[in-house]
């Protein structure tokens, strides 16, 4: 008889469990999920460890695995909050972009640092559906561990230019400023200084940039903070 208690417990428990953790998850936002840097998979291995205790041990009372999931939800929501107020514990809590590719050639310092190996890049390069190194412009490790590629431009598509229509700009961005921080460093490793970027703000202020960055071709763009967009396009499942 006890036994159908515990049997019955199980499945009770993963009947409320479920729909519980399927709250949480849109709760933390797809970026826990499709993404995973290293604090959210902290977190996802965690909720594992607490659920899977839960539903295999029917002694555990049951409201304290409650309890613990939905505080493991609001301690991530809570960091993320301030890994975007702060950009140094940002950069505390995951990993910087790292180039492992430059213009055809592999960045050996940088791949060892990371600890890949060439087999590595080289898979993750023909996941892009690149077999050729010497095509590559730029190849960065994102902090997911993923890898992007920017290719050479006579290896990229057909773009507006390449038509003849009107050139919106092309190459990569360097960012410097985030969420109102200047990147001083970049500032000086692009040749440019404070006088040059005042005058590209005109009458704003650092503080009043969302996002600024400059172009591989030398254009200067920014966002403000708390901008009216437009209405965005209406993409929806």
């Amino acid at each position: 008889m006890e036994m159908w208690m515990d049997t019955l417990k199980v499945i009770g428990r993963i009947l409320t469990i479920l729909p519980l953790l399927l709250g949480v998850g849109l709760f933390m936002g797809k970026r826990s999920i499709g993404e995973l840097p290293v604090f959210d998979f902290l977190v996802v291995l965690v909720l594992g460890s607490v659920v899977g205790a839960d539903i295999a041990d029917p002694k555990i009372n049951h409201i304290h695995t409650v309890t613990a999931i939905i505080a493991i939800a609001l301690l991530q929501k809570f960091v993320v909050w301030l890994k975007l107020r702060n950009r140094q514990i940002g950069k505390m809590l995951t990993f910087e972009p790292t180039i492992v590719v430059f213009e055809g050639e592999m960045v050996e310092e940088n791949i060892s640092r990371i600890h890949y190996s060439l087999d590595n890049i080289t898979h993750m390069l023909r996941e892009q559906k690149v077999f050729a190194l010497n095509s590559v412009e730029l190849g960065i490790i994102e902090p997911n561990g993923q890898l992007s590629v920017k290719l050479k431009n006579a290896n990229e598509a057909v773009t507006r230019a390449d038509m003849g229509f009107s050139y919106r700009g092309g190459g990569y961005d360097i960012p410097l400023i985030m969420d109102g921080q200047l990147q001083p460093d970049l500032l000086t490793r692009t040749g440019r200084d404070m006088e040059w970027l005042h005058t590209n703000l005109g009458t704003h202020n650092v503080s009043d940039v969302f996002y600024g960055a400059l172009t591989s071709q030398g254009e200067f763009h920014f966002t403000l903070k708390d901008k009216q967009t437009e209405p965005l396009p209406p993409i929806e499942h």
